[in-house]
């Protein structure tokens, strides 16, 4: 992306032309009208992406906004479904901070795809996982709901490029060993990234951690006072401006796109030689759908018999695909469907399982 600077020049032509064509009508010779620019590319929408550090009131937002713009980054829009809380100056505040969430909890119920399709991102800029550490939830998991929501991004926009942070210090007085669990969940994520990153949606580290003072920098051991926010906004900009500086391929969005999904299983209870499951199916792209399938295969030679809430056929391998019912295929962005089903098992089969995958069909089709 290049960045724009506004110039007088183009306005002082005007007269000037205007000026020739006068002198040169009467003699027979006609100007030939200026070539238009062509349309502005839309703005890159920016969406910060994590909890109350992001969103509450999240200020290190408005310092980087700012800084941005004095640079000459005039086509950049900060994109999120909450809106400004202050900060004491102006700024695009739109962000996707929400105080006290865990990015597992955001994973598990598949909260993102919504968001993103209400907004459509081309770059999202992540400190998120702050409560989970403190929640003590393993560095594994955390990495695991990463991994599911860097997915959903990319179901979003294939072209998304992602900016995750190491998470700033944390040392509240009713958590002695968050120090450290923050700064073992940190030593991990730059393997994760490397793991993660590809050529066409890479995703950049930027360590929020090194030279950030809990005892300087926050007001409560957490969160940043306006010291942190202005360390926080300046370890995100030059990050954030280089990708800016590479160009970014903006997300189109909007319906004629194709649809995409994801399956969830969950066992619903059990019992001697059966079980009873449920399938969510969610509607992870920015376009809507107009009908599903979804694939089982239940696990130790279980196979399906009832399913409501759908269409099903059952193969001879036990591998069953259901379809949706009349009244729920259709999907908004972000939208889900469940159907449910009881299966029959072996004695000696072990905890309900199944692997689901689903496929939806665009609402152009």
């Amino acid at each position: 992306m290049r960045r724009t600077r506004r110039s007088s020049s183009r306005l002082r032509t005007i007269p000037v032309l205007g000026l020739l064509a006068a002198l040169l009508l009467p003699l027979g010779f006609t100007v030939a009208p200026r070539a238009t620019a062509a349309p502005a590319a839309d703005p890159v929408r920016v969406m910060p992406l994590g909890d109350s550090i992001t969103g509450s009131p999240g200020c290190w937002r408005a310092v980087l906004w700012n800084r941005l713009l004095t640079s000459g980054y005039t086509d950049i829009d900060f994109v999120g479904t909450l809106p400004p809380q202050g900060c004491g100056q102006a700024h695009d505040g739109d962000n996707e901070g929400h105080g006290g969430e865990l990015v597992t909890n955001v994973a598990d119920q598949n909260l993102l795809p919504g968001r993103l399709a209400a907004t459509r991102p081309d770059i999202v800029v992540m400190h998120f996982g702050t409560n989970d550490v403190w929640s003590s939830i393993a560095p594994d998991r955390i990495l695991a709901a990463y991994t599911k929501v860097v997915t959903q991004m990319r179901a979003s926009n294939p072209d998304m490029r992602i900016l995750v942070a190491q998470l700033i210090p944390m040392n509240p007085g009713s958590c002695a060993a968050c120090a450290q669990r923050v700064v073992d969940f940190n030593a991990r994520i730059p393997d994760w990234a490397r793991a993660t990153s590809t050529e066409r949606s890479p995703i950049t580290v930027v360590d929020q951690w090194t030279g950030f003072s809990t005892a300087t920098d926050t007001y409560d051991g957490v969160h940043p006072n306006a010291s942190g926010d202005d360390k926080i906004a300046n370890r995100w900009f030059p990050a954030l401006s280089a990708v800016l500086d590479a160009g970014v391929p903006q997300n189109p969005g909007g319906p004629g796109g194709p649809a995409a999904c994801t399956a969830r299983f969950r066992a619903v209870s059990s019992w001697q030689g059966g079980f009873q499951g449920e399938v969510t199916v969610t509607n992870t792209s920015a376009s809507a759908a107009s009908g599903w399938s979804a694939t089982v295969v239940p696990a130790d030679g279980a196979r399906i018999g009832q399913v409501w809430n759908g269409n099903h056929s059952t193969a001879a391998d036990g591998t069953a695909t259901v379809t949706n019912a009349a009244w729920n295929g259709a999907l908004a962005p972000g939208a889900s469907a469940t159907f449910g089903f009881v299966a029959t098992a072996p004695a000696t089969a072990g905890a309900p399982a199944a692997t689901v995958t689903c496929t939806a069909k665009s609402s152009a089709n």
